[in-house]
């Protein structure tokens, strides 16, 4: 039987890989619970003679990482979108249409989680706690949240999902364009870094927020390659069936 033209098998995927090592990471990010390493990096970050940290009132870190750094990513998204949408009338988007839906859900989602696990949480930033000239009390993760008129949104790290979403742009190019794809994950994981950074510089957020969006971001884009793209064979058509009868 031959092959849909637009067909291209997908790649294998090591699970200890792919799936072995986020669950590995969210498991020590468990266990840095029981030590005190966000708030040793997050003194790293602060001015005690000043009062604030380091990067509070930096105008790159706000104006040009955080604000024209998510305005760039959401234009790339707004443009995924529209290749998707016009997908369905131009003829040479079609054979591409999969890998513009699964980009469009896996960033979607990338970035939807964030705000209701925020709400849910609770957690303080930094900046708001007592430690560095806040009012807020210090709370771990899975530790209960004093009273406060105030409830953190804090965790997971919103702008480091700006970054680390791109994800989603790696395992859209992986069958089709390996090579690219490479750089897409260099480029995804070199962003979120630098945009977590950013925001521990200026008190948003402690390191272990961070990394745990970068494992939300990294489960959910290869929860939609493996759901939308990942296919080993063709699928059949209804043209290529052979009825035989003996």
């Amino acid at each position: 039987m031959p092959a849909h033209p637009d067909f291209v098998p997908s790649r294998p995927l090591n699970p200890w890989l792919v799936l072995g090592i986020p669950l590995l990471v969210a498991v020590v990010l468990v266990l840095l619970e029981l030590t005190d390493l966000d708030m040793m990096l997050a003194r790293m970050a602060f001015d005690p003679a000043a009062g604030q940290f380091i990067g509070k009132h930096s105008y790159f870190l706000e104006d040009i990482l955080h604000d024209r750094a998510k305005q760039l990513v959401i234009v790339f998204g707004v443009l995924a979108i529209g290749g998707f949408a016009a997908s369905f009338a131009l003829e040479r988007l079609k054979p591409v249409r999969r890998e513009l839906g699964c980009l469009v859900l896996a960033m979607g989602l990338s970035t939807a989680f964030v705000t209701p696990l925020k709400a849910v949480t609770a957690v303080q930033c930094p900046w708001s706690l007592s430690q560095f000239g806040g009012n807020e009390t210090y709370s771990k993760l899975l530790e209960a949240r004093p009273d406060t008129d105030k409830p953190g949104r804090c965790w997971p790290g919103g702008h480091a999902a700006t970054g680390f979403t791109l994800f989603a742009l790696f395992f859209a190019l992986r069958d089709r364009r390996p090579r690219l794809a490479k750089v897409a994950l260099g480029v995804a994981f070199g962003l979120g870094t630098l945009f977590s950074i950013g925001r521990m510089l200026q008190g948003a957020h402690f390191f272990s927020h961070n990394v745990w969006t970068a494992v939300f971001c990294w489960l959910i884009a290869l929860g939609c390659y493996y759901l939308v793209l990942y296919r080993r064979h063709a699928p059949a058509r209804a043209s290529d069936a052979v009825v035989q009868v003996n």
